[in-house]
């Protein structure tokens, strides 16, 4: 594991409050986007009469919306985690304080539960409909187990991806396009197997409005454990040098909590 980098000292209370305002913001795209193309009364939803090609406009309507928070300014700023299983990677690979993870994560769950409430309060009925379901992400008919093996693979390969684009001279500017990439390819097609979460919060989000708990623990358990794997992979694979940053994006102009550089500012 590398040694932990300089950091500033303190709560970091504006990257928390980002942190979670990003997961609110891709929970109520996620909500919108799902809304238009499976509930029955939308006008697109007819006019698109095969499951996949509903996945895939959701997919990438995710895709586009994780990229724009990514390289957003809010996201260059907080370092566009959004997720819990991330920032407990990140901690493990000691690019991130014991404080600020922690702090990161209970963002994280905040932002998921209110953005999946302003979702409800935007949408009504229609976010409670049984093809809406708010959102909610459910092993599919394979079962639990293929759901739990799907999580843990999907989880793996995006911080594999995650670590080997943002360690390369001239590909870390695109870790956040391929990271909407590998969202909008998952949804198309790994979604019929898990409901694609990668993310605790943003699970819990969905079911604490719904009511539904059903195989919660797959989606605390198995990305955390995917993403813990790739980023054990890579440190085994790579001779030297790890993540400089915790962030997908790395802005100079930008303070940064994690390697205490960019613009300074109060803690």
């Amino acid at each position: 594991m590398a040694p932990p980098l300089a950091r500033r000292p303190g709560f970091h209370w504006s990257e928390y409050l980002l942190e979670a305002a990003e997961l609110a913001t891709f929970m109520v795209s996620a909500c919108l986007a799902v809304a238009l193309v499976e509930y029955r009364g939308s006008p697109l939803h007819p006019l698109l009469p095969q499951a996949w090609l509903r996945r895939s406009i959701i997919g990438l309507a995710m895709g586009l919306t994780a990229v724009s928070l990514i390289y957003s300014s809010w996201g260059r700023r907080s370092g566009a985690h959004m997720n819990p299983a991330l920032t407990l990677t990140f901690f493990r690979l000691g690019k991130i304080s014991g404080r600020d993870a922690t702090m990161y994560i209970l963002a994280q769950f905040s932002g998921g539960g209110l953005g999946v409430l302003l979702a409800s309060w935007l949408l009504g009925n229609v976010l409670a409909d049984r093809d809406v379901n708010f959102v909610l992400t459910l092993p599919g008919e394979a079962g639990i187990a293929v759901a739990f093996a799907a999580e843990l693979g999907i989880s793996a390969l995006m911080l594999l991806m995650v670590l080997a684009s943002s360690n390369h001279p001239r590909l870390q500017r695109y870790t956040g396009v391929f990271a909407g990439v590998f969202i909008t390819l998952y949804i198309t097609f790994e979604a019929p197997l898990s409901g694609m979460s990668m993310n605790p919060a943003r699970s819990l989000g969905s079911a604490l409005c719904a009511g539904k708990f059903d195989a919660l623990w797959l989606y605390f358990v198995a990305p955390p454990l995917g993403m813990l794997l790739g980023a054990e992979l890579y440190t085994r694979l790579r001779a030297q040098g790890y993540q400089a940053c915790a962030k997908l994006r790395h802005d100079g102009r930008l303070r940064c909590i994690f390697c205490d550089s960019g613009a300074s500012g109060s803690p």
